[in-house]
């Protein structure tokens, strides 16, 4: 998915020359062949995330479609400040490119997950937030931020994520059908893609057909397409890399208390406690209850 984005953008390059990408230290290697061919449009700042957040801002007032750079706790977390006051307070279109969604940088521990970030955008008004479960969801969200006048964040996960989506032309503002199916409705968004995947799969070899719905846009959501989506559902699982607590699947949660739907609906995140444990990231998953066989297990468990 990295790569999609990346490609995607630094291609729009040849057509504009307002763009400009700043990193924290960030991307090495990945930038390689762009700082040789456009070296007055990217800049390193270096372990300074307060400064590289404020000087995206300068740039963008000074009229540079700015992509700042960098692992999701030094893109957002560090300089959170920064980018509420300098970024989203001024309605500023810099694009925050977080890479290392959700638990996708295990086994580097606490420090370099970002579980916690969706709920730390949701304090951040004027920010689009894009969590892309593939490389076309990936393009499209590079495409949408390239065109936007507000800020957005894409968080992507690490590296080598497979292709999902069979159509390469959708409206990312909208949940996207993966799958359709009836009764059971399993919605996500990011990094568990393949987790939700491999549980459609094992859902289908024994009479279940789920539907499965990625969203790709977090904020705004889209509430009344997401509603209309599912509204013939008996149950509606939500699943993602993320804390329980403040996710999508909170956000949700908040939708069904108001909306008060007919079907019933149960959320698989991670759980709201510091990670110490040290596995893989397919380990993580299976420790922290969101992995295929616990999302077959949740679903099962109401139809039975």
């Amino acid at each position: 998915m990295r790569n999609a984005f990346i490609d995607t953008v630094t291609g729009a390059f040849k057509k504009r020359d307002d763009l400009f990408i700043v990193s924290g230290d960030g991307g090495l290697g990945v930038f390689d062949d762009f700082k040789e061919t456009h070296p007055d449009r990217f800049l390193n700042l270096g372990v300074a995330e307060q400064n590289m957040a404020s000087f995206s801002a300068g740039l963008s007032v000074a009229g540079f479609k700015v992509f700042m750079y960098n692992i999701i706790p030094f893109l957002l977390y560090r300089c959170y400040e920064q980018v509420r006051n300098d970024i989203c307070y001024q309605e500023l279109p810099v694009v925050l490119v977080g890479i290392g969604s959700g638990i996708s940088y295990a086994p580097q521990g606490m420090t370099h997950y970002s579980v916690e970030d969706l709920g730390i955008t949701q304090t951040l008004p004027n920010l689009t937030v894009l969590s892309p479960i593939d490389p076309v969801e990936a393009r499209i969200a590079a495409d949408y931020a390239l065109c936007a006048d507000k800020p957005v964040y894409v968080r992507l996960p690490k590296r080598g994520e497979p292709l999902i989506h069979t159509s390469t032309e959708f409206d990312i503002t909208k949940p996207q059908v993966i799958e359709n199916g009836n009764d059971v409705a399993i919605i996500f968004h990011g990094s568990i893609a393949d987790e939700v995947i491999d549980a459609g799969v094992k859902l289908k070899q024994d009479g279940i057909r789920p539907l499965l719905l990625s969203v790709p846009m977090i904020q705004p959501l889209n509430i009344e397409a997401l509603l209309d989506m599912v509204d013939d559902m008996k149950l509606v699982v939500v699943v993602e890399e993320h804390f329980e607590n403040c996710g999508l699947g909170n956000i949700i949660k908040t939708i069904y208390a108001s909306a008060n739907p007919s079907w019933s609906l149960k959320t698989l995140g991670l759980p709201f406690s510091f990670i110490h444990e040290v596995k893989n990231t397919k380990g993580m998953r299976e420790f922290s209850g969101i992995s295929a066989s616990d999302i077959v297990r949740t679903v099962k468990e109401f139809l039975k």
